[in-house]
């Protein structure tokens, strides 16, 4: 017998070592079945499960078990990111707590103790997969730094450079100089800063007493500046192009050039250009062919740099030894001496207060550095070609397609890859140099020295760069390198390309391009054939989550509060493509009834004798309710399928909910509730076949999102063995007998049923009286139907009967249209209906009074402009909700004669 009570702690665990443990999640190669491919966006080894991970593994284990009960060789790739900058931060923070340090122990024993603590802690992601149901085919997993992921990196680094598409040069890079490595530019995140817009004098070479005024936020990086550039529309300025100003503090000559960067409206309308530490003054600078002297270090310290040819005017217009004493300063100590000098001098036009955005890094919290340094660069114009082509072609389509516009915009202007860092944890650079500089790109360092030897026509001492690989550069070969390539596999036969990649937005550019780019170079064909991108969890209230705000929710408290499988529906309701998903408690608390609701049912079919039946032929149905309830079974089965088809989670979950809760627990069990109950006989015995049929074929349409609450009641129930249902064919609808008739019968029984129940509770009948139905307009077929139903009528609508109307209407009624009739309450003495209608009139003006301030506010340009966008769609999910209660109030109103 069912527990009263559903438990999901007494049967999760146990279920899911049992799916694991029987090869239920297992792919197959060398099966006759048509595969079906996943590749999970392997999460950081050094992470642990957060919301975001937990909409995207339930959008991906929802779509492969329904492609593994559909029939397909289902593969769904686990694995995890090595996770350069993190995992290195993470193990240089132990080391500091035992007050040891990486560089002390050497780049080999710190390597050492980062593959330590991968083997003791970098499971905690995988482990918490699994609580979530994951059925990730774990025999397959892989890590980024394992050996056949090693040799894929390599084999990919040296073709690259051989096709002339992988390169070393000197530009700017984000630069953080707490870890003193680049890193990109996903892993800076821009934070509004309260500071400073300092207006700087720079002396007018020959012309005494005329200054060019600057506005700056960086004074720090002025000893930098060769050049100052004005708009050439700005007629203040024409005058000065061409000519030179003086570099306060160091005396350079520098000149000022005409160039569209500099904005007229923005400050004083001429802007300082310092090359080597801002990436438009960048490319400023190779426009008007400027040097780039850098002048902060590593990390991020004042270094005085002499630029070759340069012509300084006499003399300097800082104090002796000033400049000497800047060295070694750090940046923002330097800022501050800088001011100081400069106040002194009385070149400091005025000083504004200005917040303006600061890129920091992300993981480190410091400002980053544009800094002018040696990379290694993809050419990625080249390889970005071929992958917009596949797009606009429709090999690989986006859903939604909204999307492709995101891609093509950063495609279509691509600039060059940086892909190494300044890590020593990380895939190291398969390059070495000779004494002279030459660089000999290899697999191997015994192939680095053969290569040598040829060239330089002896040994000679090489040295290996010591950079590692940005992270995304392994990643983005995760679809190839996973199947063993390159080696050419039968898993990398049948597995490539994937079907879809469940990811979210923000890492369409960084990974979703990446992947697409070196696919189709290296496989001739794209890695996945559709690319479902996902919106981001946010609160209630639609705002971002973070720990500052107080509204981080663990997904992982949340499962074992309500259930993993409330939590996964509760994502799976929300999940429609792109768009964002708020979550709350109550909401995951309101999605852990409906999963009761299902317990509950089975449960009432098991105390009602209704067990799985083979012998039942649903073809041959023979009452209205049967036929009816098998017939709204294939209606769901095909809402379903297509749902699921179109990566519409969210049509998915409505539809199981309505079919469930709606169709089967409400109106099916209720109105069968007399035959169950009754005498034994056909009636009966078609109402269990009927219950135990769609029982089975609901728990097989629930299976992919509610995994284990539907595994575990398909084996207590008797359908077959535990752990059988992950393995059970997908449903299929059967043919019906009567469909229409019966579809039509029960359907206007449903509807008038409804109506009624929605006049009373409108009007606030109590629910312990009952009242006769009148009916006006009914056809003679209507009033048979009246009668055929009249006792589901009279139990569930709370009627004592249903008679039609003859002569005047009564005086006090409250009414409703089913079809062509009207159904009539007579409600005096029972319900006070002049005041019921004084008050829905009062509700009614009070929303759309609502509504239309509302409406007003989401008119107003300066408010769509300036709020933020969850604020914005809050307002509009504030408007729909009014409108639709206005309307709700509005036929209410009309429900009660006047």
């Amino acid at each position: 017998m069912l527990d009263k009570t559903l438990s999901p702690a007494g049967f999760e665990p146990r279920l899911y070592e049992g799916w694991e443990g029987s090869g239920a999640f297992t792919a197959n190669p060398a099966s006759n079945a048509k595969p079906f491919a996943i590749m999970i966006p392997p999460p950081n080894v050094t992470g642990s499960l957060h919301v975001g991970h937990a909409l995207d593994v339930t959008i991906q284990d929802t779509l492969i078990r329904f492609r593994r009960m559909q029939g397909r060789d289902a593969l769904w790739q686990p694995g995890t990111d090595h996770a350069g900058i993190a995992t290195q931060m993470v193990v240089e923070r132990l080391l500091a707590a035992e007050g040891k340090g990486r560089r002390e122990m050497g780049r080999e024993a710190f390597l050492e103790r980062v593959w330590q603590w991968k083997g003791e802690s970098g499971g905690t992601i995988t482990r918490q997969l699994r609580r979530m149901g994951a059925s990730l085919d774990w025999s397959r997993e892989r890590f980024t730094m394992d050996e056949g992921l090693s040799e894929a990196v390599r084999e990919v680094f040296v073709t690259l450079h051989r096709q002339g598409l992988m390169y070393r040069d000197r530009r700017l890079v984000n630069w953080d100089v707490k870890f003193q490595t680049a890193i990109s530019d996903l892993e800076v995140e821009s934070k509004e800063v309260k500071g400073s817009l300092w207006h700087l004098r720079y002396p007018v070479e020959g012309q005494p007493g005329r200054f060019l005024v600057v506005a700056t936020t960086r004074p720090e990086t002025m000893l930098g500046d060769t050049a100052v550039a004005v708009n050439p529309e700005d007629e203040r300025f024409r005058d000065l192009v061409g000519k030179h100003v003086i570099l306060p503090l160091v005396g350079r000559r520098i000149p000022v050039v005409a160039d569209a960067y500099s904005d007229p409206e923005k400050g004083s309308g001429a802007v300082k250009i310092t090359p080597a530490h801002d990436f438009n003054d960048f490319e400023v600078g190779r426009r008007h062919d400027l040097p780039s002297p850098s002048v902060l270090d590593a990390e991020g310290r004042v270094m005085l740099t002499e630029i070759e040819g340069e012509v300084r005017a006499e003399p300097g217009v800082a104090d002796p030894g000033f400049l000497g004493g800047l060295a070694g300063q750090e940046r923002f100590e330097a800022r501050k001496a800088i001011l100081a000098e400069l106040e002194r001098l009385e070149l400091i036009e005025k000083t504004e207060p200005h917040t303006h955005a600061v890129p920091h890094g992300d993981r480190s919290g410091v400002p980053i550095e544009p800094r002018l340094t040696w990379q290694w660069y993809v050419d990625a114009a080249t390889l970005a070609r071929p992958a917009i082509e596949a797009v606009e072609t429709g090999r690989t389509v986006f859903v939604p397609k909204q999307w492709e516009n995101t891609f093509f915009a950063w495609m279509r202007d691509i600039q060059p890859w940086c892909v190494s860092r300044q890590l020593w944890w990380g895939h190291q650079i398969p390059a070495w140099y000779g004494p002279d500089g030459h660089i000999f790109v290899e697999r191997t360092e015994a192939e680095a020295v053969a290569a040598a030897r040829a060239h330089y026509g002896e040994d000679r001492a090489l040295t290996r760069d010591p950079d590692v690989l940005d992270t995304w550069f392994s990643s983005g070969l995760w679809p190839f390198s996973t199947l063993g390539w390159p080696k050419q596999t039968p898993e990398l036969a049948r597995y490539y390309p994937g079907d879809v990649l469940v990811t979210g937005f923000d890492i369409i550019f960084f990974w979703v391009a990446r992947m697409m780019m070196l696919g189709i170079h290296f496989m001739g064909d794209v890695p996945f054939k559709v690319v479902n991108i996902h919106g981001l969890v946010r609160d209630e209230r639609g705002q971002k989550m973070s720990k500052s705000k107080g509204n981080v929710m663990d997904p992982l408290e949340l499962a074992d509060a309500y259930g993993a499988d409330a939590l996964r529906f509760t994502l799976a309701s929300f999940a429609g493509p792109g768009r964002d998903v708020r979550l709350g408690r109550q909401k995951v608390e309101s999605n852990r009834a409906f999963v009761t609701k299902l317990w509950n049912a089975a449960r009432f079919c098991e105390m009602n004798g209704i067990a799985p039946d083979p012998a039942f032929n649903p073809m041959e149905a023979r009452t209205p309710l049967a036929r009816w309830i098998i017939d709204a079974g294939n209606a769901a089965i095909a809402e379903a399928t297509a749902a699921l088809e179109a990566f519409r989670l969210d049509d998915y979950a409505a539809a199981l909910y309505r079919f469930t809760w709606g169709s089967f627990c409400d109106w099916f069990l209720e109105l069968a509730k007399p035959a169950l109950t009754g005498p034994d006989g056909a009636e009966k015995d078609e109402a269990r076949g009927a219950a135990q049929h769609v029982l089975g074929l609901i728990l097989r349409l629930a299976h992919p999102v509610m995994p284990y609450v539907t595994e575990e009641l398909w084996s207590r129930f008797g359908y077959g063995p535990e752990g059988s249902l992950i393995r059970t064919p997908w449903p299929e609808p059967v043919a019906v007998m009567g469909a229409e008739a019966a579809r039509a019968e029960l359907n206007w029984l449903v509807g008038f049923i409804s109506e009624v129940r929605a006049v009373r509770a409108e009007v606030n009948v109590p629910p312990s009286t009952t009242v006769p139905l009148l009916v006006q307009g009914a056809s003679g077929e209507t009033m048979a139907r009246a009668e055929r139903w009249i006792e589901p009528i009279r139990r569930m609508a709370r009627a004592t009967e249903v008679r039609a109307l003859e002569g005047a209407i009564p005086e006090g009624v409250a009414q409703a249209v089913v079809g062509e009739a009207t159904v009539m309450l007579p409600l005096a003495g029972v319900v006070d209906l002049a005041a019921e209608r004084a008050r829905l009139a009062k509700e009614h003006a009070k929303v759309e009074a609502e509504a239309r301030k509302i409406a007003q506010k989401l008119a107003n340009p300066d408010f769509t402009s300036r709020a933020k966008e969850e604020v914005v769609e809050e307002t509009r999910e504030r408007l729909s909700a009014a409108e639709a209660e206005a309307a709700r109030l509005a036929a209410a109103l009309s429900r009660i004669a006047a």
